[in-house]
């Protein structure tokens, strides 16, 4: 195995657009069931735009889901392909089967109802402005999930299970999953092919579905659409160093190092036109001393958000 295939480590975070704050808010808390741990503003651009940060009770890497509320600011966006499809976290079989449908059903939560893929039971449903999420039954993943009144430890969400990502075609993507990031190719069921990296399993999985006759959606920020999924690389240097090896294979179109205070990004846009960002895991702000691997969070946090015009 080369050296670089050895670099990515799993999911670090996943960033979408959303309508409204409060909305989001109200939907990623209440029927998700994450814990609000940030509030900030949008790095890139001049437009004052909240960036919204939920995770599971430790707040580790691999759970966090940050999201932009556009909405206020009038701009949307299409979904299609070349994008992520949906964002897939994981809860336990049991839950899967006897607590999500109806959960769903009481928040008023259109869903698919139960599906089978790879032998896993999922549900795929979508939030207000129309980014698509899915619930795994997946005994494999022991972190600890955030409880509210209304999901208990058993039930809840304990972090992502994979990223799907939708495609016209499958043949750049796997090359650039395989060959540059060092994904291998597991199982295929129907219009889905499994990619794994580092053993696989819960937050080491990349799906992709295979959308041949789906129009391409829209890369710029927009409400109802997502922006990137990110991987975790250890520290500026192996990212430094798979930066140049994926632009030596021809994948060029990759930013500069950037700082975020939390951790440090690269973006790199990806043949099937995901944007994919690789996101150090050292320095990033701690909840404790001890624990290098979550972001810092306060007592109050996930309670509540005081939000401004």
């Amino acid at each position: 195995m080369r050296e670089e295939h050895s670099i990515v480590t799993g999911i670090h975070h996943c960033t979408i657009c959303v309508g409204a704050a409060q909305e989001d808010i109200d939907f990623m808390t209440k029927v998700i069931g994450q814990r609000m741990i940030k509030q900030t503003v949008l790095f890139d651009g001049t437009a004052p735009i909240y960036h919204l940060y939920y995770a599971n009770k430790n707040a580790e890497i691999g759970t966090v889901m940050t999201t932009f509320p556009f909405k206020q600011a009038g701009v949307f966006g299409r979904r299609g392909t070349g994008q992520i499809a949906a964002t897939a976290y994981s809860v336990s079989e049991n839950a899967i089967q006897t607590f999500w449908p109806g959960h769903l059903d009481k928040h008023g939560v259109k869903h698919s109802g139960l599906q089978k893929r790879f032998g896993q039971t999922y549900i795929r449903f979508s939030e207000p402005s129309g980014n698509v999420y899915e619930l795994v039954g997946d005994d494999r993943d022991k972190r600890a999930g955030w409880t509210t009144d209304e999901i208990s430890e058993v039930n809840s969400v304990k972090g992502f299970n994979a990223t799907i990502m939708s495609v016209r075609e499958l043949e750049g993507q796997h090359d650039y999953l395989t060959i540059g990031l060092g994904f291998e190719k597991s199982a295929t069921d129907g219009k889905y092919t499994r990619y794994d990296i580092q053993g696989g399993g819960p937050c080491k999985t990349v799906i992709l579905e295979h959308n041949p006759d789906t129009k391409a959606g829209t890369w710029t920020f927009g409400a109802g659409t997502p922006h990137h999924v990110a991987f975790a690389v250890a520290n500026d240097e192996v990212q430094a160093k798979l930066k140049a090896y994926v632009e030596g294979l021809g994948y060029t179109d990759a930013s500069e190092s950037k700082d975020r205070n939390y951790f440090h990004s690269v973006y790199n846009r990806s043949p099937g036109g995901i944007l994919c960002e690789f996101s150090t895991t050292s320095g990033v702000a701690q909840a404790s001393s001890t624990d290098r691997t979550t972001y810092k969070t306060s007592e109050r946090t996930g309670t509540a958000v005081l939000l401004v015009g």
